[in-house]
């Protein structure tokens, strides 16, 4: 048996986490949260799992042998590093250890490869997840020269609070429309999604150029991306890899209601760019607490399993 427990279980995305887990046949699953939250009993399967305290000491008992951090990066910082010297591998969702040197980002169906025989594997941003499953594809193919994107990112992507938000302001309200903590010229979340890409592509040097809103849409967030191939690859050529890419489905009109409870990324409008002779424009949703979350995560554990990386 595979003992596995979930830090963050009474969140948005741990509770999708504890869901996904059920689904996919685990049964040895522990419930963590703060203190705020234990005792507390949350949904799993068709019974309940009793939430108890996340500490250093309980974490690092070495009573897991795979722990699940759907928690903030702070909580993440003082939580993995003991949970994973008790000998659990730890898979975190924070961006704490995303592009620390020696721990992988793995992308689950992009750069599994990545994983090793490492005690924290960082799970990516939302939107990385997304457009590398869009990227890596298109690249075995015909190569990457450079990409530029929009993203329309919904308000589940900054937890139960951007739910919350949502639910109880108008939609015309100004103060949904952006939300990043501004850093130098550039949004947080823009920088972000560049470096982590490049990170899961392998590509360090590959020019990237984000633009990044918040909008008031509970779960989805969208992709408007257009890419300069090195190679040529025309609009029908690039569906066609699409089309077979793993855990990516062709769908040209998705809307972020289509993407909800989806567990691929959906993509549509491939067409050839016009300003660009040698570049494809193209749109994606994705369901940001599915794949762009919990789902990776649990396929990045189920990775780790098929490749004997944890007791299985």
């Amino acid at each position: 048996m595979t003992r596995v427990g979930v830090v963050g279980a009474t969140g948005a995305v741990g509770s999708v986490t504890l869901g996904l887990l059920a689904e996919r046949g685990f049964e040895h699953v522990r419930a963590f949260a703060s203190s705020r939250s234990a005792g507390k009993q949350v949904p799993f399967g068709e019974g309940e799992l009793a939430v108890e305290e996340a500490t250093p000491d309980v974490l690092g008992a070495g009573e897991l042998d795979l722990c699940f951090f759907s928690v903030g990066t702070g909580a993440s910082r003082e939580l993995v590093p003991p949970t994973a010297a008790g000998g659990t591998v730890c898979i975190d969702k924070s961006d704490a250890f995303r592009l620390t040197d020696g721990v992988p980002l793995v992308v689950a169906g992009v750069n599994d490869s990545a994983l090793d025989h490492d005690e924290i594997v960082a799970n990516p941003n939302c939107s990385a997840i997304q457009l590398s499953c869009v990227l890596k594809p298109l690249h075995e193919a015909a190569g990457l020269a450079s990409v530029r994107l929009a993203t329309y990112q919904s308000m589940s992507g900054i937890g139960d609070a951007g739910i919350e938000k949502l639910r109880v302001t108008e939609p015309a309200d100004g103060d949904l429309a952006m939300d990043w903590d501004l850093e130098g010229e550039e949004f947080s979340e823009e920088s972000k999604l560049r470096a982590e890409t490049r990170k899961i592509l392998d590509l360090p040097d590959l020019p990237l150029q984000a633009q990044c809103v918040r909008v008031p849409v509970l779960v989805g967030h969208a992709q408007a991306i257009w890419v300069e191939t090195a190679q040529p690859l025309s609009a029908g050529e690039a569906r066609e890899v699409l089309g077979s890419a793993p855990h990516v489905a062709l769908e040209d009109f998705a809307t972020p209601k289509d993407a909800a409870g989806r567990d691929e990324v959906l993509v549509g409008r491939v067409r050839a760019d016009t300003a660009n002779g040698t570049g494809l424009a193209l749109w994606s949703v994705n369901d940001n607490l599915r794949k762009g979350a919990a789902l990776n995560a649990v396929q990045i554990a189920e990775a780790l399993l098929e490749r004997r990386l944890v007791r299985a």
